[in-house]
């Protein structure tokens, strides 16, 4: 009883280390799509999809409390945008993608407006597939964040696009790893979170453009089409 006891904890050690040290720093290859279009920057599920007027509700998170792109990227946003938000979970892939070949512009780290939160409910509520999954997910406004502006041509215009990276109260760290004047390929590897996470793509809206996901899809970072 005793040793089969022990072998069981040095498995689950085992496992754990495994999926913490190794499995998470998976960084498969990924080739992006030929046909043209704005990718996922992250892995897993979309939580919401929006276009908003500046200084609109992106979400309501509960009552009396809503999320605006103010709130998402710690400041003001001058005309109309897309949101996408993306969850991802403890077993996805966290290493993030640029979402079309850019110049970086800037890169801005946010702490959070008081501590971390833990991203619970809106892990479970997107285990079973409860809508709206960010109820309740207060970490979209109050956590720290990363946001990286992208600048670069899409169907003809110049539009600059910002990826933000919100860490969990677990999160060990939100990397960047291109200084603002760098160059990056669509769907190149251009950071990563460390632990549970949430990635949120907004861009400027243009007449013409067709999103391609919706609440519930799932994404996969440099691969997937959001915005054609």
């Amino acid at each position: 009883m005793i040793a089969t006891a022990a072998a069981l904890a040095v498995a689950c050690i085992g496992a754990y280390a495994l999926w913490r040290y190794v499995w998470f720093f998976r960084d498969p290859p990924r080739s992006a799509p030929a046909e043209p279009g704005l990718l996922a920057p992250a892995d897993d599920t979309v939580v919401y999809v929006k276009k908003v007027a500046p200084g609109e509700d992106v979400v309501v998170i509960k009552q009396g409390v809503k999320a605006t792109v103010r709130d998402l990227m710690r400041e003001d946003a001058d005309e109309e945008k897309l949101v996408i938000g993306i969850f991802m979970s403890p077993f996805d892939v966290h290493f993030n993608r640029a979402p079309l070949t850019a110049t970086v512009g800037f890169v801005r780290h946010h702490p959070s407006e008081g501590r971390n939160l833990h991203m619970g409910a809106m892990h479970w509520r997107t285990l079973v597939g409860l809508e709206p999954r960010y109820t309740g997910s207060m970490h979209i406004v109050q956590n720290e964040r990363t946001v990286t502006q992208f600048l670069g041509e899409y169907r003809g215009t110049w539009i600059a696009c910002y990826v933000v990276q919100i860490g969990a109260m677990s999160v060990n760290g939100i990397e960047v790893w291109h200084a603002p004047g760098e160059r990056v390929a669509r769907g190149a590897t251009f950071g990563m979170i460390r632990v549970g996470s949430q990635v949120d793509l907004i861009v400027p809206w243009r007449e013409g453009y067709e999103v391609r996901v919706r609440p519930g899809d799932r994404v996969s970072a440099g691969e997937t089409i959001v915005i054609r």
